[in-house]
């Protein structure tokens, strides 16, 4: 509307499906312009026809995180399109799940590379604009796996990587006015558990079922579940909360 502020610019990666798509249309839904960041440009046209058709402003950006050249190339199209990044999702993310003794070096390094460096070179990215304007809110995915999991021991040690760099961030960035706090899920109904339901040989309702068992309130979570967290944290009225690790598990994980 004329006359109305500019809206202040999200960027999510990983934002062409499940965490980051839903996380991407509650941001564009709290009134945020919002860059839809993922390795595959056209994948994220999905996302951001579904936050214009609800009268929102999105742009699709493809780049590989772990990439500084395109991270850096992405940022700077995303300033110039959209404006100025104000909040910062670091959700892009790889499995590579597999035993100590089977996992390979390519499949650790992978995991590395997407989760810890990519939050690393987008936050470096981004943090100029940040700093420039006296406002920032960067959000980073972590995971329950943090505490340690069978089968992930590149994930659960890129994830706890995650939670300390978060904790860095705040105490660097707190003097220009610039939160950093990290969630961390537990089970949420996505493509990536689904693809783990059929490496399994197991229907994904029966593996939902059988998760759902063991988390207090009874269900596995849903992208919405994290979305809000982001909302809270994205928020003006979060700016006196950061450094912090939010457990989004269905109940007590840490």
């Amino acid at each position: 509307m004329t006359g109305s502020p500019t809206p202040r610019v999200a960027i999510i990666t990983g934002a062409a499906r499940g965490i980051g798509a839903g996380v991407a249309r509650r941001l564009a839904a709290d009134g945020l312009a919002v860059a839809v960041v993922d390795l595959d440009e056209t994948a994220c046209q999905v996302v951001v026809r579904q936050i214009e058709d609800a009268g929102g402003r999105a742009l699709a950006v493809g780049a590989d995180v772990s990439d500084e050249k395109s991270v850096e190339a992405a940022v700077e199209r995303i300033a110039v399109e959209l404006g100025d990044p104000a909040i910062l999702v670091n959700n892009a993310g790889i499995i590579r799940d597999n035993l100590l003794f089977k996992m390979t070096a390519a499949d650790w390094d992978a995991v590395m590379n997407v989760h810890l460096r990519g939050a690393f070179l987008m936050t470096r990215a981004v943090q100029s604009h940040m700093t420039r304007a006296g406002f920032g809110r960067i959000v980073n995915l972590s995971s329950t796996s943090a505490l340690g999991n069978r089968g992930q021991a590149n994930y659960a040690a890129a994830k706890a990587g995650v939670q300390g760099f978060t904790k860095t961030l705040a105490i660097e960035l707190g003097a220009f006015g610039i939160t950093a706090n990290a969630i961390a899920p537990g089970f949420i109904e996505t493509e990536m558990t689904a693809a783990t339901a059929a490496r399994m040989d197991v229907p994904f309702d029966d593996f939902k079922a059988a998760v759902a068992k063991d988390i207090p309130v009874a269900r596995t979570g849903l992208p919405e579940d994290i979305a809000h967290a982001v909302s809270y944290f994205a928020s003006e009225g979060a700016g006196f909360v950061s450094g912090q690790v939010l457990y989004v598990a269905g109940g007590p994980k840490a």
